[in-house]
């Protein structure tokens, strides 16, 4: 058989061109997309001019809104795809004559919204959606962003790693999984460690301090070469140690990052594509999402950067209240990851007489409103009973399985971290009156 080497190479060079054409009408369909974002159907709402993601932690209230909403597009981001949504069902109820007292003075849950600015709100009561709020341009379809509301899906993860033996115990050695670990003080930290915030290295976590290590890693994050970046400001050979690890509770987002790249080092794959097939599809989640990436395909953040609807955002709380179990039965996490995760640690500065019982589990919070409070509440939603996923400017995620209970929250507080006595116990005595009403 004789080759026509001219036709061939026409052939191949017509093969070329396809190719290059179909990449470039891939490349215009992401362009000409509203949100700019491949692979991701967008919210129906996109903001045209969204503010300098350098100046996050001093953004004003409606930069915050702003940038909140849009932090999906403003870094590059792994999609985690939604597959056959398991949408959760409704059972509208009036909660308006609900009340709280604080600050003695009594307040209504339209009060709520407007004094802690409130974006979106969500109550779901025995998995059915009773109670919902969309507010300052938000929608169904916007992805929020989670701050550190990210930890504890990132812990989540972490379990179902332990459940698949890609973890074979919380307490091995970070090194046994990440090696780049070698010769730094993180050396000898456990898994355990990490997700209890018991490590012992030093983490400057200070919102304010624009010399901080946070503010350090939110300067990585709006620069190139992210990855390198945080990896170097984190495993810094100099960093030191201020105590044994699993003596001391210091709240690390450092240590948290070090744990997502943990998790993604032990499992092979990035954070969003270990959510998208073990929680995202098999739950039946209603919308796509984004996962801040440091190398997109490769490296997502373990701090922060889960972007998701207010509807996944409950219904992953809902998993958690299911016990990680999916709905054609599957059991996804070990047995009694969920109330480990909310056993406190008694480390230093995590028992207080605020919480006696601790402060911290496996990155969920204890936000139950002070064993030392003195004023009027009804304690529905106890210590022991409750996770709090918190991130900073009012992102929330409450689970008390005792009640069925699971409250979202997005918001854009005016201080990043305001002290327990205001916002979060604010949030804690609103959440005991609905769950009180319920």
């Amino acid at each position: 058989m004789k080759i026509n080497m001219k036709k061939c190479l026409l052939a191949a060079c017509i093969s070329m061109t396809l190719n290059a054409n179909a990449e470039m009408l891939d490349h215009a369909k992401v362009v000409d997309s509203p949100c700019h974002v491949a692979n991701l159907t967008c919210p129906t709402e996109v903001d045209k001019k969204i503010p300098d993601v350098k100046d996050m932690l001093t953004w004003n209230q409606q930069d915050r809104v702003i940038g909140f909403r849009n932090d999906y597009r403003s870094y590059i981001g792994d999609v985690f795809k939604a597959g056959k949504a398991n949408p959760i069902p409704k059972s509208l109820k009036d909660l308006s004559s609900i009340t709280y007292d604080y600050g003695n003075h009594q307040y209504t849950l339209n009060d709520y919204i407007k004094r802690n600015d409130v974006a979106g709100m969500l109550v779901i009561k025995d998995g059915k959606i009773v109670w919902e709020y969309y507010g300052k341009g938000n929608n169904e379809t916007t992805l929020w962003t989670s701050r550190s509301v990210g930890k504890s899906v990132v812990s989540t993860l972490v379990g179902i790693a332990v459940k698949e033996g890609k973890i074979a115990s919380l307490d091995d050695l970070v090194i046994k999984y990440n090696p780049d670990v070698k010769g730094t003080v993180w050396e000898k930290v456990t898994i355990r460690q990490l997700l209890q915030h018991t490590s012992g290295v030093e983490w400057g976590e200070d919102y304010t301090n624009p010399k901080s290590d946070f503010a350090q890693l939110t300067q990585c994050e709006a620069n190139k070469n992210t990855y390198d970046c945080v990896n170097k400001l984190v495993k810094s050979p100099t960093r030191k140690a201020y105590a044994k690890p699993g003596e001391i509770w210091s709240y690390s987002s450092g240590g948290a990052w070090l744990l997502g790249d943990t998790l993604e080092k032990a499992t092979g794959v990035p954070i969003a594509t270990y959510l998208q097939e073990k929680i995202w599809q098999p739950y039946g989640m209603v919308r796509d999402g984004v996962w801040h990436s440091y190398e997109q395909g490769k490296h997502d953040v373990g701090a922060h950067g889960f972007n998701a609807s207010l509807e996944d955002w409950g219904r992953f709380g809902l998993f958690i209240a299911n016990n990680g179990v999916l709905p054609d039965g599957t059991k996804v996490l070990p047995d009694n990851w969920v109330k480990d995760a909310r056993t406190w640690t008694q480390a230093k500065n995590s028992v207080t007489a605020k919480n006696p019982d601790g402060s911290y589990g496996y990155e969920w919070w204890n936000n139950s409103v002070p064993a030392n409070y003195t004023g009027k509440y009804v304690n529905k939603l106890n210590a022991k009973d409750t996770l709090w996923a918190l991130g900073i400017f009012g992102q929330i995620i409450m689970v008390n399985q005792t009640e069925n209970l699971v409250i979202v929250q997005w918001s854009t507080w005016p201080k990043a971290e305001p002290s327990f006595d205001a916002q979060p116990l604010e949030a804690a005595l609103m959440f005991n009156a609905i769950a009180n009403k319920l």
